[in-house]
């Protein structure tokens, strides 16, 4: 009989680890996950926060950054500055199809979620006509990365900061984008646009090697030099 209650310890033990998906339940915590890079087409690399207490999901924040020098998808979305209403069947902007993804996920607690179509989408979100699946591999990696130790910073979400100017000689405009998550800072984006509106952002122009900073070397050392560099750095 001992022998008996003790395997039945067990299994209960080891169903309420699962959801009733079968999938193990989170750790309480703040998750976090990233694109390895921009994607070429759009420059975004999407981002998601996903928030476990009591082992359930609680909230998920969709978002993502640029590479092109500009705030985060949520609030260039929220300005109307995204362009996906004008696409949408839905007749919804970005970040008001991915609200309804996060609240899908929250509802469901179904973080594994498999029913996509070939392209990516799916027809059972409701509010929801755009790609998905890249948003719950990001949640999935999220949970297996484990959570994100507390940090030092007091306001999670995404801070930007540009120069209220263009730079007189160089004719590019600094900004950061940075990324906090749990009071821990996850990522940085140092960039800067152009005055020259033909040129894309200093990150793009310097990843496609048309930026020229490598062109421009102290005869003496080999490096360039900050104080003699031309505008092109």
């Amino acid at each position: 009989m001992k022998h008996i209650a003790l395997v039945l310890v067990v299994l209960a033990a080891a169903l309420l680890g699962f959801s009733c998906g079968g999938t193990p339940q989170p750790k309480d915590g703040v998750y976090f996950a990233q694109d390895n890079d921009f994607a070429p087409q759009g420059g975004w690399k999407e981002q998601v926060v996903v928030s476990v207490a009591k082992g359930k999901v609680t909230a998920v924040n969709w978002n993502g950054v640029s590479n092109l020098g500009v705030a985060d998808k949520k609030t260039v979305s929220a300005a109307g500055a995204y362009g996906m209403r004008q696409a949408s069947q839905l007749g919804l902007e970005w970040h008001e199809q991915a609200a309804n993804v996060e609240a899908y996920v929250v509802k469901t607690q179904d973080t594994g979620f498999s029913k996509f179509n070939d392209d990516g989408t799916t027809d059972a979100i409701t509010g929801a006509s755009m790609r998905v699946k890249n948003f719950f591999d990001l949640v999935k990696k999220a949970l297996d990365a484990g959570p994100v130790a507390k940090g030092i910073y007091a306001k999670d979400g995404w801070f930007f900061a540009a120069q209220a100017d263009f730079d007189a000689q160089t004719g590019w405009k600094d900004s950061v984008l940075l990324t906090v998550v749990n009071g821990t800072l996850v990522d940085v984006v140092w960039n800067a646009t152009s005055r020259d509106t033909a040129k894309k952002s200093k990150l793009v122009e310097a990843i496609a090697g048309t930026y020229g900073m490598s062109q421009v070397r102290s005869s003496a050392s080999g490096t360039c030099r900050p104080r003699r560099c031309r505008p092109s750095c």
